[in-house]
């Protein structure tokens, strides 16, 4: 599943006054809105930092919006482990899906030219581990039913050559639509260094998994390079990260039947 949101504590009324603003925090699940900018706690500063600057230089584009960061008056991205944005229109809508990867698409070539982050190397969380063990960089460790379920997209992993820039990791819930003809919003980017054509696969097998999506998007999706391999290891990064004691069984349907669905297009480009 996808990144849940960080609650708690709104910020203080100092930090909120840090980057000039005034007012009472409203709780956006995971964020707080104070007039026009949107507070969120820090998860990693490193990846807080790199991501504000490489946002805030990011040229203006007709196909997507961004959440533009916001300096505090003393020039900071952070204030007592605190970072802003501009607040941008819109709302999720997982049910548009193929419009969510069209946006993906153009945020991927925009920041194409981007050098790999150095804090990748260092980040460690339970997305940060599944995705390592999808593309083979740790071993696979899972419990029995995490195990079953990789079984397959394991044995169906075969090398593969897309070349890696910088993606957004979590795309499905995080790209937002206006009613008023704005270009969608692609909002809190997780960013790893992967093909842009798993970072599709993993928005196809959110969608499968989690919102009812038809095979077909799978299909129309297709044309993407090493289609089969980005699904498999979409799925094996969203099966460990998700691994626990004890699943739900409508976890576990839900995963077998995305399996179902993506390991043909494994199996296809190998015979």
């Amino acid at each position: 599943m996808a990144r849940l949101p960080v609650t708690g504590t709104p910020p203080s009324a100092d930090v909120v006054a840090a980057y000039g603003v005034a007012g009472e925090p409203v709780d956006l699940a995971g964020a707080w809105r104070v007039g026009a900018l949107v507070f969120k706690p820090v998860e990693f500063l490193p990846e807080t930092l790199w991501r504000a600057d490489v946002l805030d230089a990011l040229p203006v584009s007709s196909r997507f919006r961004i959440a533009r960061p916001v300096r505090a008056q003393d020039g900071s991205w952070v204030t007592q482990g605190w970072e802003a944005c501009r607040f941008v229109l819109g709302e999720p809508d997982v049910r548009r899906q193929d419009d969510v990867l069209r946006a993906g698409a153009a945020f991927h070539e925009a920041i194409s030219g981007l050098e790999r982050p150095a804090y990748l190397d260092l980040r460690d969380d339970p997305w940060s581990y599944g995705d390592r063990v999808a593309w083979e960089e740790l071993p696979v460790r899972a419990g029995p039913v995490g195990l079953e379920l990789l079984e397959p997209l394991v044995r169906a992993r075969r090398p593969v050559e897309p070349q890696s820039q910088a993606v957004h990791g979590d795309l499905l819930g995080n790209v937002l639509f206006a009613d008023d003809g704005l270009p969608p919003a692609v909002i809190d980017w997780p960013v790893y260094w992967r093909p842009p054509s798993w970072a599709a696969a993993v928005a196809v097998a959110d969608a499968l998994c989690w919102y009812g999506a038809s095979p077909e998007l799978a299909a129309r999706w297709s044309h993407l390079p090493e289609w089969g391999q980005m699904l498999v290891r979409a799925l094996i990064y969203r099966i460990v990260t998700d691994d626990a004691a004890t699943w739900a069984p409508g976890h576990v349907a839900a995963y077998r039947r995305a399996i179902g669905i993506a390991l043909p297009y494994a199996e296809d480009a190998h015979g």
